[in-house]
């Protein structure tokens, strides 16, 4: 599976920082793929847990002991030390056991690696200083002087220093400073309330806008054509009187013609539909058959002309050219009986 653009840019940095490091653990190795490179340092394996191991005894060579008590089967042992002393570096958590075995992500794993070889790297090009585990020890007994009761009295001076009061002009210097800085704030909050409220006030009037012309665009019926002439009071009773008539024609019609059919009770279904559902599947059928009739007399038409073109057209040569497939094989039956012929003659 192909890795991403990061991850192969990471093995590919990481590994050759091995190389410049002399890493014992990759002499005869030529990888010059960049997947195997990811493979080799995300994939869990016996020669990634010894790579983790020699970049965590080159940045603290104390571990030598811890590793030498123990076997290289002793994989769980060996990832507690590696995690442990990630800890301690703050590179990890004591939970992310995965990060150590191999399983978790490739880019996590990368960037663990990166860290812990910059640490060796950085730890390599010191020489002879002092390893991390010694400053280690030096912070803490620094760190134990430093809170010791000789230490105590300037400790609290720094965690609570004294100052001397503030004379007059100062103290009104800063009254005014307050004041103006009071004054400012409340323009500025009153400024700014202002504005916001001119904003929603905007807001509001361009969405009122915007449904209004939604609203104009439905009732269509309230825009006026300029071109039709308005409409009188005199065309209003006309239309008024229309339609009362109409509408008292349409209540006598019905009352004397419509009311006994809209009485009626609803029809009652027959009994027989079943009947009915018998003769239409049985048509359907009888369509279908006859479709499949018609398909096979076309097919048989084709196959007749396929056959009598094959019979009557000149395609297969011979002699320099075409004939027909009868006189070809009237041809070759002449030549297989000669062929008889002549064989029983010989062996007679």
């Amino acid at each position: 599976m192909a890795g991403t653009s990061k991850e192969i840019l990471l093995s590919r940095r990481i590994y050759k920082n091995l190389q410049s490091l002399a890493c014992p653990l990759l002499e005869g190795l030529y990888l010059q793929d960049d997947e195997s490179m990811r493979d080799l340092l995300c994939t869990p394996s016996l020669l990634r847990t010894d790579i983790l191991k020699w970049l965590c005894l080159s940045i603290c060579p104390s571990l030598d002991k811890k590793f030498s008590t123990l076997r290289s089967t002793q994989t769980d042992e060996i990832n507690q030390e590696i995690l442990q002393l990630g800890h301690e570096m703050m590179l990890c958590k004591l939970g992310d056991v995965d990060l150590v075995k191999g399983l978790a992500s490739p880019v996590r794993q990368l960037q663990f690696l990166e860290q812990l070889l910059t640490s060796a790297g950085e730890s390599s090009s010191n020489g002879g200083e002092q390893s991390v585990a010694k400053a280690v020890v030096q912070n803490e007994e620094f760190l134990g002087e430093l809170l010791s009761a000789s230490h105590l009295k300037q400790l609290g001076q720094l965690l609570c220093p004294t100052c001397t009061p503030c004379t007059d002009d100062l103290k009104e210097l800063l009254h005014r400073d307050t004041t103006w800085g009071r004054a400012a704030h409340h323009q500025s909050l009153t400024f700014k309330l202002n504005e916001d409220h001119l904003n929603e006030m905007t807001a509001l009037l361009h969405s009122t806008e915007t449904l209004l012309e939604e609203l104009n665009k439905e009732c269509k019926f309230l825009q006026v054509d300029a071109s039709s002439p308005p409409l009188s009071p005199s065309a209003l009773r006309i239309a008024i009187s229309d339609l009362s008539q109409l509408m008292s024609a349409f209540s006598q019609v019905f009352n004397t013609h419509f009311r006994g059919y809209c009485n009626r009770k609803p029809p009652v279904f027959s009994p027989s539909t079943h009947t009915f559902r018998t003769v239409h599947r049985l048509l359907n059928a009888c369509n279908q058959e006859l479709q499949a009739v018609e398909q096979l007399l076309d097919t048989s038409s084709d196959v007749t002309e396929m056959v009598r073109q094959m019979q009557t057209e000149r395609r297969y040569w011979g002699h320099g050219e075409k004939h027909t497939l009868s006189a070809r094989m009237e041809e070759l039956k002449k030549k297989y009986t000669e062929f008889l012929t002549f064989y029983q003659n010989s062996c007679m």
